[in-house]
């Protein structure tokens, strides 16, 4: 799999640092998916406030996003993220981001949005992205999907929806899907508290009220979810031990 594109010499960068609280860790100590996905968004929102390519102006839904988790957070008290562009074209943006603990946590992302306009619908993003544009180098953010849907007429389990997954935008918001893996994934492979690889594919909203299922796909080192409502998937992910 391509690598991660590193922190760039030019460009716009954001830095910012979180306490991890005590609701962000599992039993064990870990930090969960979901919370870091909850850090990313937020960090992600930090720095579009500060250039005006936030909402209402603005609006980015997310299309993919790649996690790695090198070192997994497991004692770390605090975590220091940097964020920058990894991608641009005419209706996309790519995202990077670098999170660093206080006690060797590392996790390397990077991520897809699509930007829409004030009327939610997709739009140019034209001029004074140039911060953004710069830092990405001049790679190409791809919105195509490549993620492989795991067989839906398999193994499906019921995933309740709950008010408290649905953010401002009417949809569940991108950290609830990790909510279900994370849940789903207690007791099995692959191991969260070892290195991992966790993707997400983004293919239609959830909204509050859909009949959602996880249809599942597993090994001792692998592990995938297709988000089924009736016969439409809308997300995909997959998780996978990173070996050194």
């Amino acid at each position: 799999m391509e690598a991660l594109v590193p922190r760039p010499p030019s460009g716009r960068t954001f830095c910012v640092g979180y306490r991890i609280r005590l609701s962000d860790a599992d039993a064990s100590g870990r930090l969960r998916l979901d919370a870091v996905a909850r850090y990313l968004q937020d960090a992600a929102i930090d720095d579009v406030a500060e250039t005006n390519w936030g909402a209402p102006e603005h609006l980015w839904v997310l299309r993919a996003v790649r996690i790695d988790v090198l070192t997994p957070f497991l004692e770390d008290g605090e975590v220091d993220i940097v964020t920058w562009g990894s991608g641009f074209s005419s209706l996309a943006a790519g995202r990077r981001w670098s999170l660093t603990g206080n006690a060797g946590g590392s996790i390397e992302v990077d991520s897809t949005w699509i930007h829409l306009g004030p009327d939610a619908r997709p739009a140019r993003i034209g001029a004074g992205f140039d911060g953004y544009a710069e830092a990405s180098q001049g790679r190409v953010a791809s919105t195509k999907l490549t993620l492989p849907v795991p067989a839906v007429d398999g193994n499906r389990v019921a995933w309740p929806l709950r008010a408290t997954d649905v953010d401002r935008m009417g949809h569940v918001n991108n950290a609830a899907y990790w909510t279900a893996i994370e849940h789903r994934l207690v007791g099995r492979a692959p191991d969260l508290r070892r290195p991992h690889r966790a993707r997400l594919d983004y293919r239609h909203p959830l909204d509050l009220g859909e009949q959602v299922e996880v249809a599942e796909d597993s090994s001792d080192a692998r592990y995938g979810a297709a988000f089924v409502v009736g016969s439409t998937v809308k997300a995909v992910a997959w998780i996978e031990q990173l070996t050194s």
